[in-house]
């Protein structure tokens, strides 16, 4: 069927639906098994339910379903990617079909770096005033099947909820039945879909007119309160955002305060200027809702994409609270999903463009001191995917190191964990460099390394124990101590902890000999592991009854 697969290709597709007889005519069925979403969505710290200010980004671009809607991946030069996932919270896709499944491959990356994804259900224009009179005027019974659909449609594709956009005047019957049916769609929601949301755009007012408020006010506030947040207009200005925080009181980070990137209108700051639109709505404690930041890709050009992205997010990043991993494996290659080359083990498998957002690794912070230490992808080189992560920075005169924090972390530490590090040391000197792993847990009086007589390190930093070869009943997964190959360093630790707590990861680049000089570096990281030793230890469970359906061979 032509929803499911392409028509030129056959490959399974993403798709949406359009109107309300194809919404309430969906039914799960064996073709759409390739949409559901295979990444449980990971925990993260702090949770989203907490009650700091977040960050949703919403994704419009083109019309949606563009080379994101196959689902095994393409072959596309330069596409549009997304990887700072540590600095957001929600990630909606928008486009202005009836009802926007987010396409199966957002949901996969999203969910593996611990952030929600919403799909979009929109009514506009006299199109939009007929369905909604259709299935609001209709009543409870009605409007209980459209929002029993919606829930269905998030639980079998496995996403986080929705964002509900009615653009379209309503009439008294049906704006009667507005607020009821945001009530029903959100408890369907919390019940088919853990850690479900949905989420109001500030469009229609309680008597049916469509005037956008651009804050939270008496008009619209009959909304915010019958589902999980509202999602403001762009056009405010900071008398607003007083009013708005004033109101919502303990729901203050349930507004998401909006911004466009693209400027339109009258607005604070939007392309490079959009640190002064977050700086107020932060001043607020208030949420913020980033529309189509694909503006770096759409407007700046497809060239120099990633270091225009990484400039984009490094201006943002001071007032983007970011989000600790808290579980444990964390393994990654980097990759972003993307690539003009497929590496495996540091070699050129294959050459040729490639774009597949479901095999997006986890992704780290993207650190930037101004002119002392940049971090980015480098497509060039990789040692499993079609990127590694490279810093490049200098080591001031007197200095011995630079520290480079990849992730965040919150949880207690095991007694024992297994770190691994592949990295690459590029530029005229490598030799005149050292890398290695750092470890740090929060300060606490009990918290000791190796055995019960060592004392605490300062500051809580713990330098793991390099070994020269894996221990015997992990020698098969720690290969990687032994296999620097084409021109990659492998690097095998081990760290034990009593009672305490992980902070960060961060890669330590040091001289190995002291110099008044400033010093330049380059290092390509492939790939880092931290593993709790007793639970790699345990034996893999059994896998039973494997079942192989949709298979088609050419």
């Amino acid at each position: 069927p032509a929803r499911y697969f392409d028509t030129k290709t056959t490959e399974p597709i993403s798709f949406f639906l359009s109107g309300l007889e194809e919404l309430l005519a969906w039914q799960p069925n064996s073709n759409d098994d390739f949409n559901i979403s295979a990444v449980p969505l990971a925990k993260r710290q702090p949770p989203l339910h907490s009650r700091r200010p977040r960050t949703l980004v919403c994704h419009d671009m083109r019309g949606g379903y563009l080379e994101d809607r196959f689902i095994q991946g393409s072959a596309t030069r330069n596409p549009y990617v997304f990887y700072h996932w540590r600095y957001i919270d929600i990630f909606v896709y928008f486009s202005h079909h009836t009802v926007t499944i987010p396409p199966v491959v957002w949901t996969n990356a999203a969910h593996r770096n611990g952030v929600s994804v919403l799909g979009t259900f929109i009514t506009e224009w006299t199109d939009g005033e007929k369905l909604c009179e259709a299935f609001l005027a209709g009543g409870e019974e009605a409007y209980g099947a459209v929002a029993e659909q919606l829930a269905r449609i998030a639980q079998r594709y496995r996403f986080d909820g929705w964002l509900i956009n009615i653009e379209n005047t309503l009439s008294a019957a049906a704006v009667a039945n507005l607020a009821p049916f945001l009530r029903d769609l959100t408890a369907r929601v919390h019940s088919a879909v853990p850690g479900g949301l949905v989420i109001w755009y500030d469009s229609v007012l309680q008597d049916g007119t469509l005037r956008w408020q651009n804050e939270l006010n008496e008009e619209n506030r009959v909304y915010f309160d019958a589902c999980d947040g509202l999602f403001t207009n762009y056009n405010w200005k900071e008398e607003q955002l007083q009013h708005t925080s004033r109101l919502a009181g303990p729901r203050h980070a349930d507004v998401y305060v909006g911004v466009d990137v693209f400027a339109r209108g009258d607005v604070v700051g939007g392309g490079f200027d959009t640190d002064k639109s977050l700086r107020l709505i932060r001043q607020y404690s208030l949420s913020a809702a980033i529309f189509a930041p694909g503006w770096v890709y759409e407007h700046l050009g497809e060239e120099n994409f990633l270091q225009n992205e990484n400039r984009f997010w490094g201006l943002l990043a001071e007032y983007l609270p970011t989000h600790s991993i808290c579980t444990l494996p964390l393994a990654t290659s980097f990759s972003l999903g993307m690539g003009t080359t497929r590496f495996l083990d540091g070699k050129n498998e294959e050459s040729g463009p490639w774009y597949d957002l479901s095999v997006q690794e986890i992704q780290p912070l993207y650190p930037e001191y101004q002119g002392r230490l940049s971090t980015g992808c480098c497509l060039q080189d990789a040692w499993c995917g079609g990127s590694s992560l490279r810093l490049q920075g200098t080591i001031a005169p007197g200095e011995e190191r630079v520290a480079v924090r990849l992730f965040s972390l919150q949880m207690p530490a095991p007694p024992k964990l297994f770190l691994t590090l592949l990295y690459k040391l590029e530029g005229p000197q490598p030799d005149d460099f050292t890398v290695a792993l750092e470890v740090t847990t929060w300060d606490s009086g009990t918290c000791l390394e190796g055995n019960p007589t060592s004392l605490p390190e300062p500051n809580g930093r713990h330098h793991p124990r390099f070994l020269p070869a894996p221990p015997p009943g992990l020698a098969k997964l720690l290969a990687a101590c032994h296999r620097g190959s084409y021109g990659w360093t492998s690097r095998c630790y081990e760290l034990e902890l009593q009672d305490c707590s992980l902070r960060d990861l961060s890669v330590i680049v040091s001289r190995q000999q002291p110099s008044p000089l400033e010093t330049s570096f380059t290092c390509l990281l492939g790939e880092v592991r931290v593993l709790d030793t007793a639970s790699v230890a345990a034996s893999p469970p059994q896998v039973h009854s494997v079942t192989a359906s949709q298979l088609w061979w050419q």
